[in-house]
């Protein structure tokens, strides 16, 4: 923990040292502000540090997404577009919890959005009907990257509940493969039991720990198209 605490200092010094805006800035901005506000030397700094660190040993999507960070005016661009997308998908699903995170999005899809039959990878016709409504509003935006995260709850042997999580995961994957969105835009990740977002001590608690994330992010394409309108 002091590790974690001390590489956040370490980048919040040097996203300090590296910014032209003030703080009292920042901190008013929206989403789309920020990602403008953030020096482009200070905002990779901040993400590369955040996202490696984050990323290891937990929060997967969301040490993705912070390590993605572009910054300056590109930054604000891609943030645009990521505010839009966020949007599309929050009305898609309703339940889902949408993140904008950086310049990108955390997407948490629990067991009533994504069910799989127990102990299986088989999606049910439900999570399938919900995955369609993703797929209308990924089409919208073809220069992402998609990273999925699958999580199970504790019960059963930790290295089964990882394999599962992982063919979970490959599961969407193909489905959404399988509906028109291109799977050198998809990578997966099985988590198995890790990250819990709550106890495992409870039937609850264990049903919010069986989920799919997402960590969208912006793929080479959208980064130079945005530098090259940050350039106008």
């Amino acid at each position: 923990m002091k590790n974690r605490i001390s590489v956040l200092a370490l980048a919040a010094l040097m996203l300090i040292g590296t910014s032209l805006t003030s703080c009292e800035a920042v901190k008013n901005s929206n989403n789309t502000q920020k990602g403008a506000g953030i020096g482009a030397v200070a905002g990779a700094v901040l993400g590369g540090v955040l996202g490696n660190n984050l990323g290891k040993g937990g929060n997967g999507a969301l040490g993705a997404v912070l390590g993605g960070v572009v910054g300056g005016v590109a930054g604000g661009v891609i943030g645009n577009k990521m505010d839009k997308q966020a949007r599309e998908i929050d009305n898609a699903i309703p339940g889902a919890e949408v993140e904008r995170v950086g310049e990108g999005i955390k997407l948490t899809l629990n067991e009533n959005a994504v069910r799989f039959d127990t102990n299986k990878s088989t999606l049910t016709a439900n999570a399938q009907a919900n995955l369609d409504k993703l797929v209308k509003v990924f089409n919208q935006y073809p220069d992402t990257d998609i990273v999925i995260y699958g999580y199970t709850d504790s019960t059963g042997p930790a290295d089964f509940n990882l394999k599962l999580s992982e063919q979970r995961a490959g599961s969407v994957k193909s489905y959404l493969s399988g509906k028109g969105i291109s799977s050198n835009r998809i990578t997966v990740q099985g988590m198995g039991i890790a990250d819990p977002i709550a106890s495992n001590e409870s039937p609850d608690g264990r049903s919010k720990n069986r989920r799919v994330e997402f960590a969208i992010t912006a793929n080479q394409k959208m980064i130079q198209d945005a530098e090259k309108e940050a350039k106008k």
